[in-house]
């Protein structure tokens, strides 16, 4: 019996400080390495706050909309709706949302809407939408706001990021920089 409990208890003991202790060390150490400290992103808008990389909510017409979110833009409880594809509680909510974009843009047809706009992500926070999900709502915009379409055209180029090193992932933009971007034009 003491062949075996003495080198479980020491595998154990081992392990609890190398997973407890040592990763997460190693871990704190390379998020010290990203901006902000691994903070994440943080813009200061009229003395607000605002983490680029968590979600906002965009409701007004006057703004681009972000992804919708299963937890309601939250970011102390992330995650997803866990409804699959075939779920009727799923179907009727995403129809909702298409239904709800297409009254705030009724001059775009449904196979035009992109899906990002009417499907929440796995974490419930995503910050980005892609360039055409930005693009499909100039109108709207440019027609309350009174600003031209080509200027709002030439916002989303300005706020649009590559692919990661140029080649992992898709293009991308910010919703929040993007509409802190569509407030401060003249």
């Amino acid at each position: 019996m003491k062949t075996n409990i003495f080198p479980a208890i020491k595998l154990t003991v081992l392990t609890l400080i190398l997973f407890s202790g040592v990763y997460t060390a190693v871990i704190w150490g390379v998020a010290q390495l990203a901006p902000n400290g691994g903070k994440g992103e943080v813009l200061t808008v009229n003395g607000r706050k605002y983490y680029t990389n968590i979600g906002q909510t965009f409701t007004e017409d006057k703004y681009f909309y972000s992804r919708p979110s299963a937890v309601g833009y939250n970011a102390a409880g992330s995650g997803g709706s866990n409804k699959g594809p075939s779920n009727p509680d799923y179907l009727a909510a995403v129809q909702a949302r298409i239904d709800t974009f297409r009254v705030h843009n009724p001059e775009i047809e449904r196979k035009d809407i992109p899906v990002e706009l009417v499907t929440a992500s796995g974490s419930g926070l995503d910050p980005d939408i892609s360039p055409k999900a930005a693009l499909v709502q100039v109108k709207r915009i440019a027609s309350i706001r009174k600003i031209s379409e080509q200027t709002l055209r030439q916002l989303v180029a300005e706020n649009t990021q590559g692919p990661l090193l140029g080649m992992l992932g898709p293009e991308k933009v910010n919703v929040l920089k993007l509409n802190i971007a569509l407030d401060g034009l003249k």
